[in-house]
């Protein structure tokens, strides 16, 4: 036999890690036992699979395309653990989903409570990730599910619109904006701003947004959440850019002002994403069908 589960796992994990020793540690290795898992899969297939540098471990031509081989594989696994759940309550189903910075502070932690509650048997990896990332992870299959915001494009994935929501803009109540009703995000930009931390989906996106104008944002402070953002924002320390869902709802127990930004990039599309929504086991379907149903929930009461 030219390869067992653990050689795939550890290969994909290779790959994934860019490290055969972060990889060893995934899947509770020895350096030396991984290394030699490796060595004996690039015999039997005759051919070099990883290139070992210093900065780290890269794939081959022929390991790139094991790896797409690999990830297949293992989506059909868990697509047969899936499947056979009901027949076995001793079997474990695991999701792997990246998600924008909004899904995972917002929406997700409601909707995963709900899931893992009707299925115990089930595990969830949720990881922030920018949106090229999400888009790359389902497509190389290191995330099953991706949740993203805005414009989203990836050949050969299912791309489906759930809801839609507005970047809005925040400020105290006595700011000079405070009473404009609407504005643009250039004239934000005479303001310091409260920013998300560097690695949220949101944060990247109004980045490139200065660097593209040719303009300077003034990052007074970076917090890790919206409710973080709400209360600099309330003790006026600066303005922030956030979804409208967020802001709505700090704002209830903030003294805030929110004013709609009239740039048509401040309306954006909700999508979920995967290869193939039906090649997906039955509990990560269910899955999608709650994330969709619960923003139907807050569009719904939004509009009552």
């Amino acid at each position: 036999m030219l390869f067992d589960l653990t050689d795939l796992r550890l290969f994909i994990f290779v790959a994934e890690l860019k490290s055969l020793t972060r990889a060893a540690e995934r899947m509770h290795l020895s350096l030396a036992a991984a290394s030699n898992r490796m060595k004996e899969l690039e015999s039997r297939f005759g051919m070099r699979l990883l290139y070992r540098e210093n900065k780290g471990v890269l794939l081959s031509p022929a390991g790139e395309m094991l790896l797409a081989h690999a990830q297949q594989f293992m989506q059909q696994l868990e697509l047969l653990k899936g499947d056979m759940q009901q027949y076995n309550n001793g079997i474990k189903g695991h999701i792997r989903i990246f998600a924008n910075t909004t899904a995972v502070t917002e929406f997700m932690p409601q909707v995963l409570g709900k899931f893992l509650t009707a299925h115990p048997h089930v595990n969830v990896s949720l990881e922030e990730r920018l949106n090229h990332d999400i888009v790359r992870g389902v497509q190389e299959g290191t995330a099953d599910i991706g949740v993203a915001a805005g414009a989203v494009q990836g050949q050969g994935l299912e791309i489906i619109n759930f809801s839609t929501d507005r970047l809005v803009l925040a400020t105290a109540i006595d700011h000079p904006l405070a009473k404009s009703g609407n504005v643009s995000f250039a004239e934000t930009l005479a303001y310091p701003h409260i920013g998300l931390h560097e690695g949220s989906t949101l944060q990247h996106f109004l980045n490139r947004l200065v660097s593209d104008s040719g303009e300077n944002l003034n990052l007074r402070i970076q917090v890790r959440g919206f409710e973080a953002m709400c209360r600099m924002v309330e003790a006026d320390v600066g303005v922030a850019i956030l979804p409208q869902s967020s802001a709505s709802r700090h704002s209830q127990s903030m003294k805030l002002a929110v004013l709609e930004l009239s740039e048509p990039w401040a309306v954006r599309e909700r999508s979920v994403i995967t290869q193939k929504l039906e090649r997906l086991p039955a509990y990560a379907r269910e899955l999608v069908e709650l994330i969709r149903a619960s923003q139907l929930h807050v569009v719904k009461s939004v509009l009552e």
